[in-house]
């Protein structure tokens, strides 16, 4: 199994989420970590009603903390409850790419 669908089962399992978009953006960045070290991840669950977006990115982090160890350099993440996600209309940002390492 690849590291993005590790991702998508680890956090369907943990978030029950109502939309969960995993992007591998390694491409957008010129850096020796290869193929599978820059992810963006936008999750909207359940288990954000009432938790600041800091305690969000912990609950992740957490989650994540063996992929993270194992070549995982980046995470993008936009954490949302759904009343947030209606009101920002179901878009997320995007992301610019990387202006390469030492520019």
């Amino acid at each position: 199994m690849g590291v993005q669908q590790v991702l998508e089962q680890k956090i369907s399992q943990k978030f029950a989420p109502h939309f969960l978009h995993i992007e591998n953006e390694s491409h957008m960045h010129s850096s020796w970590r290869g193929a599978d070290s820059h992810f963006k991840v936008v999750l909207v669950s359940d288990e954000f009603n009432g938790v600041r977006k800091v305690a969000r990115h912990q609950m992740l982090y957490q989650l994540l903390a063996e992929e993270l160890k194992q070549g995982i350099h980046a995470l993008a993440l936009h954490t949302y409850t759904l009343d947030e996600w209606h009101a920002l209309e179901q878009q997320f940002p995007k992301s610019p790419n990387c202006l390469g390492v030492g520019q």
